[in-house]
């Protein structure tokens, strides 16, 4: 798989489609993370790169199937670019910092983390983002599972 295509690295063991808000609230509440990231998780979210901009503003408010994201969120010992806590899914944004020898090493152990937690990460490049945005979306679009068709339990209710 060449740098170019989306790195599928991990996957979910589930997905939870009959979440209510509450129940969302319940994941993110148990969702740990070092306190002492918070503060630097919105320092980010007030800095974001250009590409994350370009990502956030096409996913942000339940754009793509209906799912919430949020940004710069803390996991564990990590801030991750974008989260969706419904699909278990974080979206990563690398710049050429990524591609050097060390942190690249590093991104691969940190995503071995994540998904020992149970996420599905997904990387794209600067790059891509820049020159093909409407792929990078596909392709997030292709990852996230379908929504429950409607809600309840009976069609003739």
């Amino acid at each position: 798989m060449t740098r170019s295509q989306v790195r599928i690295l991990a996957r979910p063991p589930e997905f939870f489609p009959s979440l209510s808000k509450e129940g969302l609230g319940e994941i993110l509440k148990m969702l740990k993370y070092n306190p002492n990231l918070k503060d630097y998780s919105q320092k980010l979210r007030r800095e974001m790169t250009e590409s994350e901009r370009k990502i956030w503003f096409k996913i942000r408010k339940r754009q793509i199937k209906g799912f919430l994201f949020f940004r710069q969120k803390p996991i564990g010992n990590h801030i991750v670019d974008f989260y969706c806590p419904k699909a278990r899914l974080i979206i990563e944004i690398d710049g050429g910092q990524h591609y050097e020898a060390d942190n690249e090493i590093a991104d691969k152990k940190r995503d071995l983390e994540l998904k020992g937690l149970g996420f599905q990460v997904i990387r794209f490049t600067n790059l891509e983002i820049s020159n093909n945005i409407e792929n990078v979306l596909e392709n997030i679009y292709k990852i996230l599972p379908n929504p429950p068709l409607f809600k309840g339990g009976n069609l003739n209710s």
